[in-house]
Order: C-alpha cells, then structure tokens, then sequence
C-alpha cells in the first residue's frame, strides 16, 4: 500500500525506486546494477537528489532499452522535479499514481509501448510545465481535466489512438506555446475556446480526422510559426488576410483537406515563410503574384489542386527554394529558357501531370543540386538535353508521357550523357517520340541504376550487348518499339532484375538460357515479337514468377515441366506460338495460377486431370490446339470466370458440374467432338455466354444454342402384326423422305439464285473489299472477340453490335461492329456505312480499318465492320455516367473547355462532309453515343449506317432504314422536317449538332422527362438565357477546373447560343456547320486563349 504525501524520507525513495526497478525488464542488466543497497542512492545511474534533503527529485532513463511496466510506486517519489522514461519500450499503462508528484513540472513518457488512456489524476500536477506522452498506443480522450494545468507550456499527445473531440477546456491552457497531436483519430470541430492561446508558437494538428472551416480560433494566434494541418477534413476558403493575421508564420502545411477558393494574396506579407504547401485540396485561380516577395521560401508543394493559368512567374523570384512541388496543378504554358539560372539551389523540381508546352529548358543542367526531375505527363517537345548529364547528383529522371524526340537517330543521346550522374537511379522516358537506336555507353550507366524505362517510343536497333553490366537493374521496360534482334546472353547477369518487358517489337532468335539466372524475376513479358527455339527450361529456377507472358512468337518445342514447378506463378501466357506435345501434368502445382493462355498452338494428348488442382483459376485458355479425350474433372475450380476449349479434338460429354460454377462467364467448348445430352442449369440457361456449335453429336439445350433434340430411346413391342407393321413403315418413310428431299432441294435452289442476285448486285456497287486493308474471315472475327462473348461488348447500334476485339497480328485493340442480318436493312446499312468511308477522310472520323463479309460456321451470311479502337468510349457515357456500369464509369467529368473542345471536333467534321468531300454526305444520325473519344479525349464520328450521300439520295430507301433503325434511338435529335416526310439534308445534321451542344452543356437528353409538349430542350434552354444561364447548365462544368474569376455566365451563353441557332425548327434558319465551327472557335481563343486539354 503506498504511504500518503506525508512521511516520505531518503529510505522510502529507495524503496520506491527498488520497487520500479522490480518491475522492469532490461535486456543488458547493467544500466540499474547501481540500484542496491551497496551504493548510495543519490550515486545510482539516472537519479538525481537534491541538496537540502538528499530527496529525489530527478530520474533520467531515457534510451536505456528499458522494458516491463512502470510500476505504481513511482508516484511516492514525492519530491520528483523532472521524470524521463522516454525512447525505451514500457508497456502497460501510465499508473494513476503519477498524479502524486505535485511537485513534477517535466514528464517524458514518449516513445515506449504505453497502453490504455491517459489518466485524468495528472491534473494534480499543477506545476507541470512539459507533458510529453507521444509515440505509444495510448487511447481513450483527451481528457478535459488537463485543462487545469495552466502552467502547461509543451503539450505533445502525437501518434497515438485518441479519439473524440479536442476539450473545449484546453482554452485554459494559457501559457501553452507548443500543443502537438498529430496523428489520432480525433476529430470534430476545432472549439473556439483555443482562441485564448494566444501564446501558441508550434500547433501541430495534421493526420486526424477533424472537420469544418479552416479553424477561425487560429486567426488569432498572431504569434504562431508553425503550422501543421495537413490530412484532415477541413474546407471551405482561407480569409483573405490570413497572411496579415499571421504573419510569423515559417511553415504551413495545409495539405490533404478539402480546401476550396483561391490562394489568399495576402500569403506574400508572410516574409519568414520557408515551407509552405496546400497540396491535395480542391484549390482553384492563379498563384498569386506576392509569393515573389517570399524570398525565404525553401519548400514550395501545391500538387493536385485545380489551379489555372501559366507556370506562376513568382515562383521564379524564389532563388532559395530547393524543393517544388507543383504535379497535377493545370498549369499550362512552356517554362522560361533561364528556369535553371534563376532557380539554381533547387534539389527536387516536381511538375508532371500540368498541360506544359515547349521544350525542356537546357538550363536546367546549371542546376548542380539537382536529385529529382519529374515532368513526365506534359506536353513537351523537342529533344533531351545532354546537358543533363552535368547534374552529377541526379537521382531520379522522369520525362515520359510527353512529346519529346523527333523520330530520328539522335534522340538517345542524351543517355550516354548520363553516365556522368553516378547517383542515378531511375530513368523514364517511356511514351515520347524518341527514335534512333540504344547506344552503346548506356552500359556505362550509373551502377546504381534500378529502373529503365525506354517503352512505347520508336526506337529501332538491338539491345546492347553489354546491357548485363547494369548490374542493380530491377526493371527494364523496352515494350512497343520496333528493336530487332536477338535478347543478349548477359541479361543473365541482371540477377536483382524483378521486372523485364520486351514485348511488342520485332526481336528474334532464341531466348538465352542465362535468363535462368535471373532468379529473383518477378514479371517476364517477351510476347508480340518472333522469338524461336523452345522455351528454355532455365525458367523454372525463376521461383519468385509472379507473370509470365511470352505469347505471339514462334516458340516451338514441348512446355518445359520445369515452369510448372514455379508454384508462384499467377499468369501464364503461351499463347499464339507453335508449342508441340502435350500439357505437362505438373500444371496441378500452379496452385497460385489465375489465368492460363496456351491457344493458337499445336499441342495434343489427354488435358491432364491435374488441372483441376488449380484452385486458382479464374480463366482457362486451350482453344486451337489438337487435345483429345474427355475434358478432365475440373469441379474444384469453383472461381473460374471463362473457359475456351474450343477448336480441339476433345470428345465425350459436357460435364454436368459447370452448371454449379456461379462465377462462370463465359464457356466456349465449340468446334469439337463432344456428345450427349445439353446441362440446361446454370450457365447453359444463357445462350449469350455459350458456345458449343461444331459439335454434331450434341442435343437439347436451351433454344438458343440452335441443337438438335434429344428423342428418348423405347423398347419395341411385338405385335402379331409387327412384320407387317414394319415393311408399312419403312414404305411410307422412304416416300415420305422422297418427298421431303425433293421438296429442300426447290427450296435451296431458290435460295441459291436469290442469293447470287443479292451477291451479284452488292459486288457491282462502287465499294468493294479492295478498298481496304485485309479481307477477315469469320472465324478471325469470333476469336477475335472470345467468341462474341458478352464482356468484349462495347455498344450496341441500331443493326447490330459493337465488339472489343484484338486482332491476329495487331498489336492495338479494334473495334467490330457485327451487323444483325436478320433486321431489315442491315445489307442496306453495310453497304452504305462502306459507300460513305470509300473517299472520305478527316481526324475527327473514325477510322475504318477493314470489313469482313462472310458467312458463319452455322452457314448464316455474316457482315461486320472493323474500326479503330477509342479508348474512351462514347460522349453519351461521359455526359451520363449515373447511366452506365460503375466499372466502366469515367473517373472524373468533363470540364468546360473539354466539352468545347469535343463540339469543335463534331462541327469541323460536319463541316467537312457536308462542303468538302466529293460530294455532299449527311451523316443522319448526330448524338453522342455515335461520338467517340480517344486517349487523349479527341473527338470522332462515327456510325455511318443511315448516312447518304445526297446526290445519290434514295428517298424510300431512306425513311425504311430509318424505320428499321428504331426511331427510338434518334428521337430527339432527329429533325422535325424527318418526321413529316422531309428528305435527309445537312440542315438536319446541323439540327442533330444543335441538340448535342445543348444536352453536352445542360447535362440532359432532349428524351428527359422534364420535355413533352411544348417543352423541348431548346426552349427549356431559350427561355434561361442569359440570366439564368448558371440554373440550367450541368453543375458538375461548374466544379472542373474553372479559374476564379472566370466569366462562365458569358462563356456559357455564347455557346448554347451556338446550339440554339443551329437547332432551329426551320431549316432555312439553322447555322451552316462552317459558322458555327467558327464561331465555337472564337469562343475558346476568347476565354481559353486558345488552350486546348492536356494531352491536345
């Protein structure tokens, strides 16, 4: 039982301290060997006595690796000043007896393991001056009660578990100079209470979850220097004079909140300012032009805000700063050619992800500080300068994702140049323009060196011979260039190498055993070129092989059993070579396996039953092989999404267990021997997600699958007629047959000469085949697209639909558009969308890379177009992404002058098909499903199915393909003058372009239930402007990007004025496409100065 405050002696202090030292653990046992009775007790290691009465009054054990708990019987130390038990690893919890040390004024408790709350007896220590209690696992509240120690100077309750709100109480604490909190779970408000600590000199709030408006309390601590807020959840603007408010500031750091509205001006009176950032927010307008005045600044970080205008100029009157931070900001412009000379101190200069133009200043070199330079996702061109290489310290080279190079021999230049740079160890100039061929000296780079990245230029030559002597890479990236010969033997000496990509180039030769050596892969990807030989067997010491992908070569030879003991393996691709033998039964060990491609090979023999050991998988790839027998018990594989079979020899049934796998998607078992009886359950109840035509002997199934059925076998029965019963039968089935025959026959001769005639008529129209690139059969069509699976589907038309497809031989994605020859006026179509690309030519069309007319594997007539490949898909997603599958979403919206951008690119086309091809071509179907947009967010017509070239107008031809077509899809934006019998006109195609406009800038479909009636999208639009312009317009075009200041009511009115006018209900009245292409141009050159997006 501990003694009360009076009593205690010299003895009871030793006895208080031998208690502490029972209670604790140390792992040398010599830093307490003083603590016994042969020593005085003032003379032990970390104790301090004083003078008069020879009391305890200081213990000192920091970073003496102390552990066990801290024992109750400190607190009888009753004339203890100063306790230290910081930076050694007590756990348990502070004991509440601590807060008898009336007498404490320095507690450190920081750095250890300490649990539980923090306890509320501390408040008894009334004299307590510095509370230091970070660095545990301390959870609870703050408790309010520490809001009576008011001589409380240093508060640190940092990197904790505290949760709750901050106590209004600790507006008490009015000596408080420093208060640190930084990561907690705290969160709420900030209390205006703390306005009275106006002492405050370092707060430190940041990794917490506190909410609402930049705290208005702190606007009165003009005394602060430091400020810590960032990762919380604080928004709304910053006042216009918080730099005169606090003016002593020396670092702020706002960033990871919710921060809105500009950068106050009033930051350029804050001369002591050396760190500032406001990085991860939703901060917008131009960086103010008093940041110049800031000449102190050392570290500067506005990333990802929504910030305008060029490079901020201010920025170069920062000669001191060494770090910026500007990626993802919206800047635009080129930077200034003395960037270098004016900014030399600079250690880290961050500014990817901007809209920059120009080329890359070459005084950059003259930066001989310089560790980092990252402006990759820009849109600078020009070349690389060498003088880069006289930034010896570099460390870090990003530059990809620009528009650097000029597809000539020179462009790598620079890379010799680099091996002045001893400390490199990344180099990224991936996706540029950069020609020519790798030199030599890049063997010479630095040997720290650990990430290479060449990719997805147009770089020709070999790999170095000598490439082994970079001897720390990890990663080479090489994929989609057009390098040449053979992978040399010395990347086997890359032995750290965890990643390596070739593929996509024109490399041959064998793959070199020695990448065996290269133990530690962890991605291997060599497909798309024409590698030859076998697969070398040396793979298999590669145990770490997470993917291994070397499809699409010329690879020969078995599959090596060696690779099936890379239990690691999540990927393996074979696919596409002229592999031989059979399928290892090893397969069973890839336990980790997810996806197995080995189609398009000559393989053969039995599928091992092992197969059914990877529990993994999720897809299965054997179609185009030559494998035989059953197709093995595979029950297990409960996760599996996509199996293909198909174009094999296997035989026997389909096993009834695929109808249990909930997660199967797709099932392709077409074009083998297989019998029996069809499962109906599960997956075989969707005709659309199953494939088994080209196997005869199979019956039943859902009516879809188009099978015979299955008639049940009965025993005869014997009759004293049955003789005669027979030969009855057998007559009158022969006739019958006769009949029946004779009958198919007619019929078939009928079809064969209208088909003939249907033949003949469409092969004298003016298009044919040798208009474009390769005739594509049918089959390279459904493997193409996985069997026209549902997941490669993109979009849908009205005569069929559009397909995800990668060709043989291609290394980009197309997309197919399968034309329905059952509806009405698909042949019509075909030919037309055909007619219509024949002459015509304009970047904003998509591109039409070849057709196919066909005929199917079930003898059906089989028509299909194949286009260029838009990776952003259509407008109409764009503009309603609530409409579309959160998968396939768009990440953001649409800003202001994106959607300008993309009507200029509809109305410069228009423009050229209806005044500047050949003849006159209205494309008869405007809207924005049937507007695409590609990586870069450029737009491009498309869908030519109703278009007709107007010299060559067919009036009933037209209005039944518009008929068949589903007038549902083009309701309203069809012209008025096409329902009442009106011919199709470029008139009408600026109707359709009118209509787009206003539902891309008013967010809603001329179909929108607020229309009907008298209400239309274009009065509905008529009537708001211009003063309630902002009431009417998409309000996601409101919060994308918008510089403060900018005039979006003007903006705004000018173009729906645009889309008003060529909307007209009188066709005479409506803008022609090349006034309305000049007009939207005047409206960007006006407000965006030209500006176009990112990537444009």
């Amino acid at each position: 039982m501990l003694l009360v405050a009076y009593g205690f002696t010299y003895e009871t202090d030793k006895r208080a301290l031998l208690e502490f030292k029972s209670q604790i653990s140390e792992s040398k046992r010599v830093v307490l060997s003083t603590w016994n009775n042969s020593f005085p007790l003032c003379s032990w290691t970390g104790v301090t006595c004083g003078r008069k009465h020879r009391r305890v009054t200081g213990l000192d054990l920091r970073g003496f690796q102390l552990g066990g708990v801290i024992s109750p019987s400190i607190g009888n130390l009753s004339f203890l000043r100063s306790l230290d038990l910081s930076n050694n690893s007590f756990g348990g919890t502070i004991p509440q007896e601590v807060g008898n040390l009336f007498r404490i004024k320095y507690l450190y408790m920081d750095s250890n393991d300490l649990g539980g709350e923090i306890p509320a007896s501390l408040s008894n220590c009334s004299r307590l001056t510095y509370l230091y209690l970070y660095s545990n696992h301390l959870g609870g509240g703050v408790p309010s009660e520490l809001g009576s120690l008011t001589k409380l100077v240093y508060l640190y309750l940092g990197y904790n578990n505290l949760k709750g709100e901050l106590p209004a109480s600790l507006g008490n604490l009015t000596s408080l100079r420093n208060l640190g909190l930084v990561a907690n779970n705290i969160g709420g408000e900030i209390p205006d209470d703390i306005a009275r600590l106006s002492r405050m000199v370092y707060l430190e709030l940041a990794m917490n979850n506190f909410s609402g408006v930049f705290p208005p309390a702190i606007y009165n601590f003009s005394s602060l220097e430091y400020l810590y807020l960032y990762s919380n959840g604080f928004s709304g603007s910053l006042r216009h004079d918080f730099g005169d408010l606090l003016p002593n500031l020396r670092m702020l750091h706002m960033g990871k909140n919710y921060l809105t509205g500009a950068i106050p001006a009033s930051l350029g009176n804050m001369s002591s300012l050396r760190n500032l950032s406001f990085a991860y927010n939703n901060m917008e307008g131009e960086v103010p032009g008093g940041v110049a005045k800031l000449t102190q600044m050392v570290y500067l970080e506005l990333s990802l805000n929504n910030f305008s205008g060029v490079f901020p100029p201010s920025v170069y009157n920062l000669s001191s700063l060494q770090y910026l931070y500007m990626f993802g900001c919206g800047f635009y412009g080129s930077l200034r050619h003395e960037f270098g000379l004016l900014l030399p101190n600079l250690r880290v200069l961050l500014l990817a992800s901007n809209s920059l133009t120009g080329v890359i200043p070459t005084t950059l070199s003259n930066i001989s500080t310089l560790l980092v330079l990252a402006i990759q996702n820009n849109s600078l061109t020009g070349s690389i300068p060498p003088g880069l290489g006289n930034v010896r310290g570099l460390q870090y080279l990003g530059l990809y994702s620009n528009y650097l190079g000029s597809y000539s021999l020179g462009d790598l230049e620079f890379l010799g140049a680099l091996s002045n740079c001893t400390q490199l160890h990344t180099v990224n100039v991936g996706n540029n323009r950069l020609g020519g061929y790798i030199p030599s000296s890049i063997v010479n780079l630095s040997t720290n060196l650990i990430y290479l990245s060449l990719e997805t230029n147009y770089i020709s030559g070999s790999i170095p011979h000598d490439i082994g002597n970079l001897k720390s890479l990890q990663t080479l990236r090489l994929h989609e260039n057009i390098l040449t010969g053979t992978l040399p033997v010395s990347v086997g000496k890359l032995v750290e190498m965890k990643e390596l990509i070739l593929s996509s180039n024109r490399m041959s030769g064998e793959i070199p055993s020695s990448i065996g050596n290269i133990t530690r892969l962890e991605l291997l990807y060599m497909f798309n070129n024409s590698f030859q030989g076998t697969i070398p067997p040396s793979l298999g010491n590669c145990s770490h092989m997470l993917f291994l992908w070397i499809g699409s070569n010329k690879l020969s030879g078995n599959i090596p059993w060696e690779i099936m003991q890379v239990s690691s393996l999540v990927y393996l691709g074979l696919e596409s070579n002229s592999l031989t033998g059979s399928l290892p039964n090893g397969v069973g060990q890839l336990q980790n396996l997810v996806r197995l491609f080995l189609g398009s090979n000559k393989l053969s023999g039995k599928l091992p039953q092992t197969l059914g050991n990877c529990l993994s998988m999720e897809t299965l790839s054997l179609q185009e092989n030559s494998f035989g027998g059953d197709i093995p018990d595979m029950r297990r594989l409960v996760g599996v999404k996509a199996v293909d079979l198909s174009n094999n020899n296997l035989s026997g049934s389909i096993p009834e267990y695929l109808a249990n796998f909930s997660s199967l998607e797709y099932l392709n078992l077409s074009i083998n021997n297989l019998e029996g009886r069809m499962p109906v359950e599960g997956i075989f109840q969707n005709d659309t997600k199953v494939f088994v035509f080209g196997n005869k002997n199979l019956c039943g199934g859902v009516r879809g699958l188009k099978l015979k059925p299955c008639f049940a076998q009965t025993p005869p029965v014997k009759t004293s007629h049955s003789v005669l019963s027979k030969k009855a039968v057998i007559g009158i089935s022969v006739s019958i047959s006769l009949l029946l025959l004779l009958f198919l026959a007619s019929i078939h001769l009928c079809w064969l000469r209208k088909r003939k005639k249907k033949l003949l008529s469409i092969s004298q129209s003016p298009w044919t085949l040798g208009a474009f690139h390769e005739k594509l059969s049918y089959g390279d069509l459904r493997n193409a697209t996985n069997g026209f699976s549902l997941g490669n589907v993109i979009g849908s038309g009205s005569f069929g639909t559009v397909f995800k497809a990668l060709l043989p031989g291609e290394q980009n994605v197309v997309a197919v558009k399968v034309l329905n020859m059952e509806i009405h006026g698909a042949m019509k179509s075909f030919v037309a969308e055909c007619e219509s690309w024949k002459d015509i030519k304009h970047r904003n069309l998509v591109k039409l890379l070849t057709a196919c007319s066909s005929i199917d594997f079930q003898g059906n007539e089989f028509r299909a177009l194949i286009y260029e490949f838009m990776p952003n898909g259509s407008l109409d997603m764009w503009l309603h992404p609530e409409e579309v599958e959160e998968i396939l979403r768009p990440s953001r919206t649409l800003t202001l002058l994106e959607r300008l951008n993309i009507a200029i690119d509809v109305a410069s086309v228009l423009d050229y098909l209806h005044f500047h091809c050949h003849e006159a071509i209205a494309h008869c179907d405007i809207k924005p499903s049937n507007v695409l947009l590609d990586d870069e967010l450029v737009a491009h017509v498309s869908d030519f199915g109703l278009a007709r070239l107007l010299l060559k107008f067919d009036k009933d031809s037209f209005f039944n393909q518009l008929s068949s077509a589903g007038v549902r899809g083009t309701i309203g934006y069809a012209a008025p003058e096409y329902g009442m019998g009106g011919q199709p006109s470029i008139h009408g195609d600026v109707y359709s372009f009118g209509i787009l406009i206003l539902e891309m800038f008013s967010g809603k479909r001329p179909t929108n239930e607020l229309f009907g009636g008298n209400c239309t999208l274009h009065n509905y639009t008529k009537s708001a402007l211009p003063e309630k312009v902002l009431d009417i317009a998409d309000q996601s075009i409101l919060h994308s990007g918008l510089r403060v200041g900018f005039p979006v009511v003007e903006c705004l009115t000018l173009i729906l004025d645009v889309g008003l006018r060529c909307c007209e209900e009188s066709p005479a009245n409506r803008l022609a496409t090349s006034e309305a292409t000049k007009e939207l141009i005047s409206i960007r050159e006006r407000f965006f100065r030209s500006r176009r997006t990112a990537r444009r």
